[in-house]
């Protein structure tokens, strides 16, 4: 096993000089360490935040408001501006219409660059067919889309006339979409009838009339075509279930009309993201044009280190945070690099042929990912323009730091952590700093993270509750249909007043460096002693014979529960009595007597949201009596029909 901390990455003197935050922090004129200017952010975030507004120039007027007003969960920012994250995002398009905005690839080789003037040019087209359905300022556009360009192009539309994003992607199931959307009652319905993914071909249009049905707020719905040119009916066409007539997306965009944005407040809603919606109704997160503007500005030039030279791509669908991350690549004039299709298809390296191919120089992916790059043996190759990656949506353990750097050894790796919750991380990476095995290496720019005790004293070295103390601009500005936020303040600030808590396992280190252990939780606390459960994982996946693992400890206040190991088998493996002494022995060694599982149990498969992350939570809910279907909705799932197999036995 790898030593967590053991060094693998230092940035050379020419990687530091060149840094965007380098040049950041000669403009402030604060020169000095990173700790020093990250302690500065959070002691002064009015400064902070002006400065990075100023520094970046951001398109908008600043007003003569205050920059903070009010108190977690009630704060106000930049009272008085007004700005467009679409203005924001199409400011080089007049000065440099030829520079390529846009790269689309999807599984099947299909491939589309698009310039600056021209999606410019394709969002003015689509504003004005939006405008002309009668969408306007705060009005909602639902997608039910993948990840083509044309979605992207829609969002920019939507943001440019004041009205409000929400999307999901093509392979929720109509009741997951419908918990979404009915929601938020949009006006516009975008969808696609289809979509290829892993060499397969999924059918979409009775999905996306159900989803119509449920939505009586529609004036209209449109349909994109699909990257093999699916999923376009005739104009005028309108199914029975839904008064709502169905455009093509040709007969959307064949409007003219100039490209206009509509200058709104600081915290207007841009968009409307959702929570896992694992364990009941998904919460619907607004956020707000300022706030991710300024945080997303911040995040890609300062921590991955993105500007105008750069090709950015994470791999993403259109249904996590993540994709609204990476279309603010076009924010500091990155190109952004679209990809349709499954992540191991035709093989396990499809994204890192991708990377190559593209001259991709910061490519993220979700840690499973690089994971299974590693148990496959991969070499990525031909990668000259790659300088950095970047791994979230679960923690990455030590042995996947060091295979990334084993395999890219000038590849500075970048492991995140946030949520959707803000739409960025709160921990991350810096061009400043050295990357250690299991280490994230610092808490973000204005991101006031502290560990907390059970009796909310912070503590370093130690792992404790992840809280926030200091205000983010990119904190939800409200919870849709939450008029007087008891929902949003329950989420958030029901266990520490006026301070977030966010619900993952953190240990800050004395230098800063941060260990993320999962969801809060779902952590097991055996005899007094509490673990995340990435510690688990990281111990039983690294056997070749297991491809995917579930640990849950059923315990209560008060009295200890069984500890249960899931597991499911690589292809021509098998559970055998030496399998499980070896994990057995393993756990012993590297945890401690005390997470030695009461009993190691082989599952078809380990239940998972759409998005990846593995449902702790609900099948803990599931094994202490709670049926199937109220802990954990289904149609948030990948996989919903293991479920089954984690219901306890009785005699």
């Amino acid at each position: 096993m790898v030593e967590e901390g053991a060094l693998l990455w230092e940035p050379t003197p020419e990687v530091v000089w060149d840094a965007k935050i380098t040049r950041y922090m000669e403009w402030l004129g604060r020169p000095g360490d990173y700790e020093s200017l990250w302690r500065w952010s959070v002691d002064a975030p009015a400064d902070f935040w002006t400065s990075v507004w100023d520094y970046f120039g951001v398109v908008g007027e600043r007003g003569d408001g205050p920059v903070i007003s009010g108190t977690m969960p009630g704060v106000e920012w930049f009272t008085g501006s007004t700005l467009n994250y679409a203005a924001n995002a199409l400011r080089r398009a007049a000065d440099d219409p030829d520079r390529p905005a846009v790269v689309f690839r999807d599984e099947a080789g299909g491939r589309r660059v698009i310039t600056l003037g021209e999606l410019a040019e394709e969002v003015g087209r689509v504003r004005a067919g939006l405008a002309g359905l009668g969408v306007g300022r705060g009005d909602r556009v639902a997608a039910y889309a993948p990840n083509v360009p044309e979605t992207l192009v829609a969002f920019l539309a939507t943001a440019s006339l004041g009205a409000v994003w929400s999307s999901c992607s093509p392979d929720f199931g109509a009741p997951s979409v419908i918990d979404r959307f009915t929601q938020i009652e949009p006006k516009v319905l975008i969808a696609v009838d289809g979509y290829d993914y892993n060499g397969r071909r999924f059918d979409r249009a009775e999905v996306v009339r159900d989803i119509a049905a449920k939505l009586p707020t529609l004036v209209a719905q449109v349909r994109i075509p699909t990257s093999r040119g699916h999923g376009a009916p005739e104009a005028g066409q309108a199914p029975a279930e839904s008064g709502a007539p169905v455009l093509s997306w040709a007969d959307l965009r064949d409007c003219t009309g100039p490209l206009d944005f509509e200058p709104v407040p600081f915290g207007h809603p841009l968009w409307i993201v959702y929570s896992s919606g694992t364990t009941g109704l998904p919460k619907p997160i607004v956020h707000g044009h300022g706030g991710v503007v300024l945080e997303h500005l911040k995040a890609l030039s300062f921590h991955q280190d993105l500007g105008e030279d750069d090709v950015f791509f994470w791999y993403t669908t259109t249904g996590w945070m993540m994709w609204n991350y990476l279309i603010g690549g076009l924010l500091v004039g990155a190109t952004v690099v679209l990809y349709d299709g499954s992540a191991t298809h035709p093989g396990t390296d499809a994204l890192w042929r991708l990377a190559a191919e593209e001259g991709v120089t910061y490519f993220g992916t979700g840690a499973p990912y690089l994971i299974a790059s590693m148990k496959a043996g991969l070499r990525p190759g031909g990668l000259t323009a790659l300088r950095g990656l970047g791994s979230t949506g679960s923690p990455l353990p030590p042995e996947g730091f060091a295979w990334v750097h084993d395999a890219l050894p000038e590849v500075q790796l970048g492991s995140f952590s946030g949520g959707t919750d803000v739409c960025t991380g709160f921990v991350g990476a810096v061009p400043l700093l050295p990357v250690r095995a299991g280490v994230i290496p610092c808490r973000c720019l204005g991101a006031g993270v502290e560990s907390f005790d059970p009796s909310g004293a912070p503590v370093v070295g130690e792992v404790g509750e992840l809280v926030l103390t200091v205000p983010m601009p990119s904190m939800p500005v409200m919870f849709w249909n939450d008029p007087d936020g008891t929902r949003y303040r329950e989420s958030y600030f029901a266990d520490y007043p006026g301070v977030w808590r966010h619900g993952d396992w953190i240990k800050i280190l004395p230098d800063g460096g941060c260990v993320i252990y999962g969801r809060s939780d779902s952590t097991l606390n055996r005899g007094g002693v509490r673990m995340g459960t990435s510690e688990f994982y990281r111990v039983v996946e690294r056997f070749d014979e297991i491809a995917d693992s579930l640990v849950i400890d059923t315990g209560q206040l008060g009295q200890e529960g069984r500890l249960l190991l899931y597991v499911t088998v690589a292809e021509g493996a098998a559970l055998s009595d030496e399998l499980v002494m070896k994990l057995r022995g393993a756990l012993r060694d590297a945890l401690s007597p005390r997470h030695v599982p009461n009993e190691i149990i082989e599952v078809p498969g380990i239940p998972r949201t759409l998005s990846g992350k593995k449902l702790e939570v609900p099948v803990r809910k599931i094994l202490l009596g709670v049926p199937p279907e109220k802990a954990a909705n289904l149609d948030a799932m990948a996989n919903p029909e293991v479920l089954p197999h984690f219901i306890p036995v009785t005699e």
